[in-house]
Order: C-alpha cells, then structure tokens, then sequence
C-alpha cells in the first residue's frame, strides 16, 4: 500500500464547548478583543447556532458550540502577542478575570507565556511570539 500525502494545509476552525454562547462571546469579543467571524442559525427551526471568533487578522477561527457530548470546557489553545507583559498586565485589570504568572523568565528557550480561563474553564495560553 502506498502512502498519499495529505491535502490537508491549515488549521482553520478549532472548537471549545461552552455552557453559554452569548457569555463566552462577550468573554472572547470583550476580554480578548477577538472579532465575530460567524454568528448564524441554523437546523428546521433555528434552534442552532454555528458561532466564530477570532482575533483581528488572524486565519484561525475559534468555534463556540454548545456541548454535544460531554460537559463545556476541557479544551486549550494558544495565542500569539508581540508583547507579553503588557498583554498580561492589561487583562490583570479587568474585573473578574484571574490570570495565571508569567512563565518563561527563567529559561531562555522557552518563550514568556501565561495562561487564563474561560468561564467553562477553557485554557488560553497567551505566548510571546
């Protein structure tokens, strides 16, 4: 059997599980400062809804669903900043966000990061790039 190469070239949409569409957006949209990619209904009677954010410019998407089988939360991506210390000073400031420390400070071969949560519980990874 000979192997195919794949045709696969980007990752477009990854998806978090979320308890509440309308507060994780207002998390993502408010907090983060990402932009609406999407926001449409859809099935018989529109009782779904297909729900995208991402950060200005970027080619990746972030998909907000309702859990289809499990509990919301439980899922992790990573975003990129020129500036890490401002980034996590900016969001320390905000009411009712808890960002973790910055790490990274002590070894030269991994970059400034820090991490916060959704309010599912959803981990984003801030990273220095």
């Amino acid at each position: 059997m000979t192997e195919q190469k794949s045709n696969i070239t980007n990752i477009g949409v990854a998806m978090f599980t979320v308890a509440d569409q309308d507060k994780a957006l207002d998390f993502y949209t408010r907090v983060l400062g990402f932009e609406v990619r999407g926001d449409t209904r859809f099935g018989p009677d529109g009782e779904y809804r297909w729900l995208e954010v991402a950060p200005v410019g970027s080619t990746a998407r972030l998909a907000l669903n309702p859990p289809m089988y499990d509990s919301p939360g439980g899922s992790a991506i990573g975003v990129e900043t020129a500036d890490v210390r401002a980034e996590h000073a900016r969001l320390s400031a905000i009411d009712g966000v808890e960002v973790d420390p910055i790490d990274g400070d002590t070894d030269p071969n991994v970059p400034l990061m820090f991490m916060l949560r959704d309010p599912d519980g959803n981990v984003v990874t801030v990273v220095q790039a």
